[in-house]
C-alpha cells in the first residue's frame, strides 16, 4: 500500500477516524492492528518476521535491564544484536555473498543463490530495534513492560517502511505523554502531507523518468551533458522521493499525535560534504554517528584513528542501502571526502563563511554528490565506471541534455523556496498565518499534482527497496 495511492488516504482517513473516536487506551491497539494491516498489504507471511524480532528485543530489553552481572547483559545484548543482524543479513545480503563465494571457487554467479524476497523495511525496523537494545544497556532508555507499547514502536505504519528512524525516547515520550495535536499541529500535518504528495508525485516521478531512460540505456545517451544531466535527474529523484515520502510520515504521525524528527533539512544547499550529512537522512546520520562511529572510538584517539572510524562507519553506511560493491564504494567516497575535510580543517567545512564564497561551495559539493550518485544509481560498477568517464572526458554540446526546460524551471522555482525557507520555516509559518495563504498553497500543490504528477501507475518510493 503505497502513500501516493487512494486505496492508503481511504485507510489513512479510517484510522484517523477511528483513532480519535475510540477511548484513550484502544487507540495504541488500534495503531498496532492499523500498522500490521498495513504491513500485511505487502506480504502478509513477512508478519511473522516482524513478530519474531519485535518478541526477541522486547524479551532482550528486559533481561538487559533486570541483569546485574555486566557479562551476562553483555551476552544477551550480543544475542539481540546477533539476531537482527541475522536476519537483515540473510534477507538482504545472503545472494550477494553467494557470490563472491562461487566467483571465488570459479562457478556460475548464481550458484548458491536463493529466490529470497526482501522484508519490506527491514533496514529501518531493525536499526531502529537495536537502537533502543543498545539505549538499554548504556542505561539511556528504560526496558518497556508492556509488549503492545513495544510492538507498535517497531511496526507504527507511518514511518515502517523508510523512517525516519525513530529512537525510543522520541517514541515514547510521545506514546506515554501523549496529548492531541492543536489547530495549528493539525494544519502543519496536512501541508506536510501535501508537500511530500507534491514532491513525490509532480517532481520525482518526472525526474525517474529521465534516470531510468538514461541508466538503464546508457549507450543510447553518450556524451558529457547526458552523463551529467542523467545523474541530475537521478540526484533529484531521490531527493524529492525520499524526501516527500518522509514529510508524508511526519504529516502523518503529527496527525496522529506524534512528533517524529526532521529528515531533511534542504541537502542541497550544502556548502561541503559535512554539511551535506547534516542535512540529508538525518536519522540515519545520527544513527550511524551514536551507534557505530562512536563506538568505534569517534575522534577521542587522534586523526588517523578517526579518519579510520570515519571510513568504516560510511563504508558499513554504504552497505547497510544495499548488496553490491556499488554501494560500498559510494560509503567509501564520501568517507574519503569527509576524511580530507578534516584534514583541511574541520573548522571551515562546518560553517558557511563568505556569502559570496557560498554559492560556489554549494555547486562544488552538489557536483561531488552528483558523482557520488553514479555508484547508488548504476546497475554494476562497468556501469558507473562508464558513466564517470562520459561526465569526465565525453563528448562536449548540450544536445544530449535529458532534463526539459519546463522541468528546470521547476526546480529553479524549489530553489527559491529553499533559500527562503532556510531564513524562515514557510510550511510552520503558513500554518501560523492567514487562512487564505494556507488555502492558496494547499490549491498550489494540489493542481500541481493533478496537472504534472505521474497518476497512471503509482511509482515506488525509492527506499522501499532498502
Amino acid at each position: 500500500m503505497l502513500f501516493n495511492t487512494a486505496r492508503f488516504f481511504l485507510f489513512f482517513a479510517v484510522v484517523l477516524a477511528l483513532h480519535y473516536a475510540s477511548p484513550k487506551p484502544l487507540r495504541k491497539w488500534i495503531l498496532l492492528a492499523a500498522s500490521y494491516f498495513f504491513y500485511m498489504s505487502w506480504n502478509p507471511k513477512f508478519v511473522l518476521l516482524l513478530l519474531t524480532l519485535t518478541a526477541i528485543d522486547y524479551t532482550s530489553g528486559l533481561w538487559i535491564e533486570r541483569c546485574r552481572e555486566p557479562a551476562r547483559k553483555k551476552l544477551f545484548l550480543v544475542l539481540s544484536l546477533v539476531a537482527n543482524l541475522g536476519f537483515l543479513g540473510f534477507f538482504k545480503y545472503y545472494n550477494f555473498l553467494a557470490a563472491m563465494i562461487a566467483e571465488l571457487f570459479r562457478l556460475p554467479p548464481q550458484s548458491f543463490a536463493l529466490a529470497i524476497i526482501l522484508p519490506l523495511g527491514i533496514s529501518f525496523h531493525t536499526f531502529q530495534s537495536m537502537s533502543y537494545i543498545v539505549d538499554v544497556y548504556r542505561g539511556q532508555q528504560k526496558a518497556i513492560r508492556n509488549p503492545v507499547d513495544y510492538a507498535l514502536f517497531i511496526a507504527f505504519f507511518p514511518q515502517l517502511v523508510a523512517g525516519p528512524i525513530v529512537r525510543a525516547r522520541e517514541f515514547f515520550g510521545g506514546l506515554y505523554q501523549w496529548v492531541a495535536p492543536t489547530s495549528e499541529e493539525c494544519l502543519r500535518g496536512v501541508m506536510l502531507m501535501l508537500v511530500g504528495l507534491t514532491k513525490k508525485m509532480a517532481l520525482a516521478d518526472q525526474f525517474a523518468a529521465i534516470s531510468d531512460s538514461y541508466f538503464q540505456h546508457l549507450t543510447a545517451h553518450p556524451g558529457m551533458a547526458a552523463a551529467w544531466s542523467g545523474t541530475a535527474a537521478f540526484a533529484m529523484q531521490i531527493f524529492f522521493d525520499f524526501s516527500g515520502y518522509t514529510d508524508m510520515a511526519i504529516g502523518m504521525a503529527l496527525l496522529l499525535g506524534f512528533h517524529f524528527p526532521v529528515n531533511f533539512r534542504r541537502p542541497y544547499l550544502a556548502f561541503s560534504i559535512t554539511d551535506f550529512w547534516h542535512r540529508w537522512h538525518i536519522s540515519l546520520s545520527r544513527w550511524l554517528r551514536d551507534y557505530l562511529y562512536i563506538s568505534l572510538g569517534g575522534n577521542r584517539y587522534g586523526p588517523w584513528k578517526t579518519y579510520r572510524n570515519l571510513m568504516l562507519t560510511m563504508l558499513l553506511g554504504g552497505l547497510w542501502h544495499g548488496a553490491s560493491w556499488n554501494f560500498v564504494i559510494w560509503g567509501g567516497y564520501h568517507g574519503l571526502l569527509l576524511s580530507l575535510e578534516r584534514i583541511m580543517g574541520r573548522r571551515y567545512f562546518e560553517e558557511r563563511g563568505s556569502a559570496l564564497l557560498y554559492p560556489f561551495r554549494a555547486v562544488l559539493t552538489f557536483a561531488l554528490v552528483c558523482v557520488g550518485w553514479v555508484f547508488f544509481r548504476a546497475a554494476t560498477l562497468s556501469d558507473s565506471s562508464y558513466v564517470l568517464r562520459q561526465m569526465l572526458v565525453g563528448a562536449r554540446g548540450m544536445a544530449d541534455f535529458l532534463i526539459p526546460a519546463w522541468l528546470l524551471v521547476l526546480v529553479g522555482i524549489a530553489l527559491l523556496i529553499a533559500l527562503f525557507e532556510e531564513k524562515s520555516e514557510w510550511i510552520d509559518g503558513l500554518a501560523r498565518g492567514p487562512a487564505w495563504a494556507y488555502v492558496a498553497a494547499a490549491v498550489v500543490l494540489l493542481l500541481m499534482v493533478e496537472m504534472i504528477g505521474v497518476t497512471e501507475k503509482a511509482v515506488p518510493f525509492v527506499y522501499f527497496q532498502f
